[in-house]
């Protein structure tokens, strides 16, 4: 069974490369990294279960969440508001 959650390694691992400091763990731009993740994951998931629309409505969701992220991104800090759309076209 595939599980569609991160697993908390590669949740750390996202962080880690997307945080700005050290104790930087909750940040729009490390936020905006772990829900592309997810995003990826769980649209791979919806390709092979085209039923699932429990987690098509988290997915959209999701999306949702990570748009007013970049939002607020794009009106506070520019320069990160780029580095955010960078993770997300990956």
């Amino acid at each position: 069974m595939m599980t569609i959650m991160l697993t908390t390694k590669k949740k750390q691992a996202i962080i880690k490369k997307h945080q700005i400091h050290d104790k930087d763990t909750g940040s729009k731009v490390v936020q905006v990294g772990v829900l592309s993740e997810t995003i990826d994951k769980l649209a791979d998931h919806l390709k092979k279960h085209k039923k699932d629309n429990h987690s098509r409505r988290g997915l959209i969701k999701m999306v949702a969440d990570r748009r007013s992220h970049l939002k607020a991104l794009e009106k506070s800090n520019p320069k990160q508001h780029a580095v955010a759309l960078k993770i997300v076209k990956q």
